[in-house]
This record gives structure tokens, C-alpha cells and sequence, in this order.
């Protein structure tokens, strides 16, 4: 077994949860029996790339929002592709008995279904660019499709309005103003309607001109100029009643309706229509039944990689459907152009009632749009990753490939950065980035006449270039796919060692990073223990690969250079039994804990800069100590001395918990991830947190809980923690009882076993 892909049909033993069959579990379908209201009743679905919110309404009506991972706009915006409403008339939805709405993650699909015999599916083909909207009713209906847009004319922000601010912080000049361009739409075809929004300008430029590095203009094209996304409208049977609206021929009593999505760059409008028409072309001449079909296997061979199922009660059951919805989200939103974004993918509404009681509005500028989304349109590493470290277990190995193609894709230029700012090589990513990999003017600061940002919460914030490369080694030691450690996996991790390696001096033979940070926390600070951690833990990972994958000056390098790695900073607990502050002092007599860092200055108002727990990195993700490692009790002290204890969103608790073997605290924390429940009818969409719902690094944290609840690897991939057997058959057997607190093994007995032969 090459790691963790044989993770099929998974036990769990914790306070009383037992086992049950994921192929028997209700939990991968919700059912509602009543029509919607409006987007806040929507359901998620999609192909890894296009997706929809789909929703009904008191009418009748069906509407789709439409997505797509690569719909950047020419403010380097994500946004909508556009939204489509469906009708009926009459409708088969009014007036009747039996409404119910269903939405089947098992097959990719959302149904719906009337007392009378009235059926509607709705899905996005796995495997090609178009959402299918089918229906029968017993008496014959008129259908129509009709295209409605929001960014109908150009329009502008008001000055330092809550949407700049949050949405577009990225662009936002002291003026607050920030225009926003139109989408067109296209002129009618016989039985064809369609709309696309054209990027005729970019703020790309501005953004390398004031970081000072316009000089690499040329060397790398913009990324959002001449992009072009939208969709054509088809159908059989279907013809255009004016340039928004696609009607049936006559009444049916069967019929269907297809949203084809196309992004492309560069490309000319007319281009980009030609290509839509051809894409639409050559979907219609697959026979519907038969894309049904494959889009069905594609689905069923999704879920038969791996799944957690949990039961024991009311919060094993809720376990069970949170890790399933969030892998559902997931696998609809992560196989595209770009990765997936944590403050809310590509599922996003824009007005949602955030508090429960009403919609966020924006005084000065109206409602927001469906556009909206708090935290704008970088990624953040520390959200993102938990998206991402789930599905290395799980077997997701294609959707982990945007996310590492991102990284990947923009090394040349952090390379070329480095160069530029730092007079030496290496790599080193920003904390929050374009997807091209630059930071935001704000964070860099408008004419900033230094090379160092002016956010201070992310200026020397770099873990995430050790974070993703340990992620990668974790992905090679499933796969050992050669050709991703050679294009992909040691690049990068050499780029970020090589910065590491150059970027600091030495004293006494150590490196010593100076004017650095532990995360946002704890800034500035020496020697800061998830930088440490990160080396620590890569460097060994990258002197183990076979030889013949790096080159002998590698090999010196990196092991010299663990040698001069400091390390972990230690301390003690202060008085209260805490992890200090650095206005306090440690308690002569307290526990010995993992630090922070070595040193570390408190801000101007004397608190922390975030609430983070940068110390508990040695555990996860780079796990230096855990259940079965050495000083156990020492990590677990440390855990239990952290300044900040929180649940849900970006926080890495029940992750921690999990590692060190403490389960009750894990089952406690996996329990509050996957019932934190947003204020949506699809409850998980998660609640906000910190970020924007839904928010995808809240159910991704659950996920890596749970999983981390199962099984750990320790040492080489194929090394797992004891408890968890070899494959045997064509699946994978597994037993496993949790680590107690008053325990000492993970393998405290043997119950709970769950066995598949779907391999």
C-alpha cells in the first residue's frame, strides 16, 4: 500500500461511535418538501469547474447562478458567470401534492419530483462544460429559459463603500472608488441565446508597476486582459424569443434545456463566440442518456476512493453528512482552471443574512451583488490549506492539482521577486496573493517606496512555501509519481529552501531569522517555531527521496543546512499555567512547552497579532511529535498551555487534538466544525467565521480532524500508526479505537471494523 489511497470504508470508535456502511448511509442526500424563496434556498452542485446555486421559488421558477473557477473579472475579481431562471407554464411545482427537492451527491444531481408525476433534473456534467436542466410532466408545459444579468452598465463604487473595502480590498485606492464593467449581451441566434462578460482592460499592471517590478511586465503576459467568459443557452425544441429568452417550440410534455459555459485567454469576443458554438455543437452530439450515464460512473468511482462514515447518535450522524457535504463541495468546485478560493468557492451569493436575521447591506452602494465576498479574491495559505490537506487521504489527487499548479505556476516569478527584493535566490511566497502570485496593492502599500510590505500582519509571513511543500511530499508518497516530484514537488521545495538557505545569516554556526514572524501572532520574532518546524520536518522528507530524483549538490546542500537549522524554542508555562506573553516572564517552576519562537516583541498595544497557536505547527503540519513519537507529554503540555482555544473556521484545534491522540477534545472540535451550520438552507454552507460563507476551511479542518481521528503516517508514507491494517483484497480493512487522555497506545483495542471490497 503506497500510503493512505487504500482509505476505504474507514471506522471510528470515539465516546461511543461505531461503524456503519457509507453505501447504506441516508446521509448523502438532502430532501426538502417545500419551494424556495430566493438564493438563500439554493443547493450546490457542479462538475469540478462550471457550478451552480439551484433553487426554487414560490412561482415555480428554477434559477441557476452559474460559476466557474476561472471567471476572473478585469479586477481580478471572481465573480459570476451569470444567473438563468427557468419556467414552466403552467407550473408543475404550484398547487400540487408531494413537492420534493432533492439533492442525490451519490450521482451529482438535483431532483425534483411532484406527487403528480411531474420530474425535473438538473446536473452538470462530469465530464463536459454544460449544466443540464431536463423535465417530463404529465400535461404539456412551456419552457423557458431567460438570461438575468446584474452588471448590465458600467458603474463605480462609492467612495470607501463596505463592498471596497472587503470585497475588492485588493484594489482599493485611498479614494474608495473602483469601476466595474459591463457583461454582454449576445444577439440571438434561431435557437440560441447567451451572454459573456470581456476583460478590456486589467489591473494587472498597476499592480506589478507599484511593487516595483514593472520591469517583468513583458516577461509575464497578463493574466486577465483579453479573458472572456460567459455562456450560450440551447436546447432541443428550443427557440429564441428575443436576445434574453429561449422558449419551447409548443407545449411538452418532455424537454430540456442546456447552459454550456466557456472561459478563454486570451481571446476576442467573436472568437470566444465561435468556440461556445462549436463547444455547444459537439455536446449535443453526445446522446443525453449516454453523458448521463458517464456522468453517473464518474461520480459513483468519486465516492468509492474513500469515505468516513460514523454512528453512534445524533453527532456521529452529524459527522457523517458534514465530511460528506464538504468532499461533495469540493469535488463540485475543484478540478478547474484555478484552485478553489476558502471564502466560499465558487458558491457564493453575495447578500446572505450573515447574522441570522437579515441581509448584509451596503448603504451607500445598495444591496450587494451576487458578486460579493468578504476577503476578496486572494488566496490566503493559511485558509486555503485546509481545503486542501483532506483530500491527500482521501485520494483526490485531481483536485489537489490546481492548488499545486498555482504554486508551481508563479515559482518563476517569486524567483524573479526574490531577485529583485531580497539580491539572492530562492523563492518565497506571500501569505495572501493573487492567483498570479503577487500580494495585493494594500498589503504591499500604495506607493510603498520600500521592497518590505506594509501589512505587517503578513510582511515576513512566509511558512506557507514549507507548508506546501510538505503537502507535495505527502501527495508523492501516495502516488510516487516521479514525473510530479520532478516538475512540480522539487522546485518548489527547493526554491523555498534555497530562500531559507540564502536569506538568513548565522551565528555559531545556526541560521538565525531575524525581523521574521510566527505566523500573524507573534511579530517581529527570532527564530519563529513554524519556520523552524517547517525545516525541520522538510529537510530530512527531501534527503529520503530516491536518488536518482535529486542531484548530489542537493543533497549537500539540504543537509547542511539541517544542521545549521536552530532548535524548536522551548520555554515554560508562566504563573497561570499559560504559554507567556512577552511582557510576562515563564514560570521557573512551570511545564516545559514549545515557544512561539526564540524571541518575540509584543505589538504597540501589547496584545498578540492574531490568535494563532504558531508553537502547536511542530504538531500539525508538520508533525515532529505526535501519538507514538518522542516527548508526547511535552506536546501535549504544550497544547494544553496554548493562548488561544477556539473552534471551526481557520483554527487547527481539533486537528492538534487529533494528532496527539487526545480524543475526546477531537470528537468535541469535529463535532462543532461540521454543526456550524450557516444561516442558508443548505446548512453547510458554513457559517462565516472569520471569513465568508460558505466557508470551505471550516469543513476542510473537519475533514482533516476526522481523518487525523483514523489514521496518522509517521516516518515514510507507507508507515502508519498502528491500528490500521494493509489492504487486504481489493479494499482496505480498518480497526481502530481512539487515544484517551489517560491513554498511552492509539491501538487500545479492536473494535469497530469496517471492511469494502470497492477498492
Amino acid at each position: 500500500m503506497k500510503g493512505l489511497l487504500g482509505l476505504v470504508g474507514l471506522a471510528l470508535v470515539a465516546g461511543g461511535w461505531g461503524t456503519m456502511l457509507a453505501q447504506k448511509s441516508p446521509s448523502y442526500a438532502v430532501t426538502w418538501d417545500s419551494l424556495g424563496k430566493d438564493h438563500r434556498d439554493s443547493m450546490p452542485i457542479g462538475n469540478g469547474d462550471v457550478g451552480a446555486n439551484v433553487w426554487t421559488e414560490a412561482n415555480g421558477d428554477l434559477v441557476l447562478l452559474i460559476a466557474k473557477t476561472d471567471a476572473w473579472s478585469e479586477n481580478g475579481q471572481l465573480v459570476k458567470v451569470g444567473q438563468v431562471r427557468v419556467r414552466m407554464s403552467p407550473s408543475p411545482w404550484v398547487g400540487g401534492k408531494g413537492f420534493r427537492q432533492t439533492l442525490d451527491v451519490r450521482r451529482g444531481v438535483v431532483e425534483i419530483a411532484a406527487e403528480s408525476g411531474a420530474w425535473m433534473r438538473v446536473w452538470v456534467d462530469a465530464n463536459r462544460a454544460v449544466i443540464h436542466v431536463e423535465y417530463k410532466s404529465p400535461v404539456a408545459v412551456k419552457a423557458e429559459a431567460r438570461v438575468e444579468l446584474w452588471r448590465t452598465e458600467k458603474r463605480e463604487t462609492a467612495a470607501n463603500s463596505y463592498e471596497a473595502k472587503t470585497a475588492l480590498r485588493e484594489i482599493n485606492r485611498s479614494d474608495g472608488v473602483i469601476d466595474f464593467d459591463p457583461d454582454v449581451v449576445l444577439a440571438a441566434g434561431a435557437h440560441e441565446i447567451g451572454w459573456a462578460h470581456e476583460n478590456l482592460r486589467s489591473v494587472y499592471p498597476m499592480a506589478f508597476e507599484d511593487q516595483h517590478l514593472g520591469a517583468l511586465l513583458g516577461k509575464y503576459p497578463d493574466p486577465l486582459l483579453h479573458r472572456v467568459f460567459g455562456a450560450v443557452v440551447t436546447g432541443p425544441k428550443m427557440v429564441s424569443v428575443d436576445d434574453h429568452t429561449l422558449g419551447s417550440m409548443r407545449a411538452m410534455t418532455a424537454g430540456r434545456m442546456d447552459v454550456v459555459v466557456l472561459g478563454e485567454h486570451p481571446v476576442e469576443l467573436a472568437r470566444w463566440k465561435r468556440d461556445a458554438d462549436a463547444l455547444a455543437a459537439k455536446i449535443e452530439a453526445v446522446p443525453v442518456e449516454r453523458a448521463w450515464m458517464e456522468h453517473e460512473l464518474w461520480w459513483r468511482k468519486f465516492w468509492e476512493r474513500s469515505w468516513i462514515d460514523v454512528s453512534g447518535g445524533k453527532d456521529a450522524d452529524a459527522v457523517t453528512q458534514g465530511y460528506a457535504m464538504q468532499r461533495w463541495m469540493v469535488g463540485a468546485a475543484g478540478r478547474g482552471a484555478q484552485a478553489m478560493k476558502f471564502n466560499g468557492s465558487i458558491f457564493t451569493v453575495g447578500d446572505i443574512a450573515t447574522d441570522g436575521k437579515g441581509a448584509v447591506s451596503d448603504l451607500a452602494s445598495g444591496p450587494l451583488d451576487a458578486d460579493f465576498r468578504k476577503w476578496g479574491s486572494n488566496y490566503w495559505f493559511q485558509n486555503e490549506r485546509h481545503l486542501y490537506w483532506p483530500m491527500i487521504a482521501a485520494g483526490d489527487a485531481d483536485l489537489l492539482q490546481p492548488f499545486f499548479a498555482m504554486y508551481r505556476g508563479d515559482l518563476r516569478l517569486e524567483e524573479d521577486v526574490t531577485r529583485i527584493y531580497s539580491k539572492h535566490g530562492g523563492a518565497r511566497f506571500p501569505e495572501t496573493m493573487y492567483f498570479w502570485g503577487t500580494p495585493n496593492n494594500v498589503d504591499f502599500g500604495w506607493g510603498n517606496p520600500d521592497m518590505a510590505m506594509t501589512n505587517g500582519f503578513i510582511r515576513n509571513h512566509i511558512n506557507g512555501g514549507l507548508e506546501v511543500s510538505m503537502m507535495m511530499m505527502d501527495e508523492y508518497g501516495q502516488t510516487e509519481d516521479a514525473k510530479f516530484a520532478r516538475e512540480t514537488m522539487l522546485p518548489v521545495a527547493e526554491a523555498v529552501v534555497t530562500y531559507f538557505d540564502e536569506h538568513w545569516k548565522r551565528v555559531k554556526g545556526k541560521i538565525l531569522m531575524e525581523d521574521s514572524q510566527s505566523l500573524e501572532t507573534d511579530r517581529p520574532s527570532v527564530n519563529p517555531a513554524p519556520d523552524v518546524a517547517g525545516l525541520r520536518a522538510l529537510l530530512p522528507r527531501l534527503l529520503g527521496l530516491p536518488v536518482g530524483l535529486t542531484t548530489t549538490e542537493e543533497r549537500v546542500q539540504w543537509k547542511r543546512m539541517l544542521a545549521e537549522v536552530p532548535e524548536l524554542p522551548r520555554g515554560r508555562t508562566n504563573k497561570a499555567g499559560v504559554h507567556p506573553e512577552p511582557e510576562t516572564e515563564a514560570d521557573a517552576k512551570g511545564k516545559e512547552i514549545l515557544w512561539t519562537a526564540e524571541r518575540w516583541t509584543p505589538m504597540s498595544d501589547g496584545k498578540p497579532g492574531n490568535s494563532e497557536n504558531p508553537e502547536l505547527y511542530a504538531v500539525f503540519p508538520y508533525r515532529l511529535f505526535g501519538v507514538g513519537m518522542p516527548e508526547l507529554q511535552l506536546a501535549r503540555d504544550t497544547f494544553a498551555a496554548r493562548r488561544f482555544k477556539a473552534m471551526t473556521c481557520w483554527t487547527q484545534d481539533g486537528i492538534d487534538a487529533a494528532d496527539l491522540g487526545m480524543a475526546d477534545e477531537a470528537r468535541r472540535q469535529v463535532v462543532a466544525n461540521f454543526t456550524t451550520y450557516g444561516v442558508e438552507r443548505f446548512g453547510w454552507f458554513w457559517a462565516k467565521g472569520h471569513d465568508w460563507e460558505p466557508d470551505m476551511d471550516n469543513g476542510g479542518a473537519g475533514m482533516m480532524t476526522l481523518q487525523s481521528m483514523l489514521l496518522q503516517t509517521r516516518g515514510r508514507q507507507d508507515a502508519v500508526v498502528p491500528g490500521v491494517a494493509e489492504g487486504v483484497g481489493g479494499g482496505l480493512q480498518a480497526a481502530w479505537t481512539a487515544q484517551h487522555d489517560s491513554g498511552g497506545e492509539i491501538c487500545g483495542g479492536k473494535s469497530g471494523a469496517a471492511t469494502s471490497d470497492a477498492g
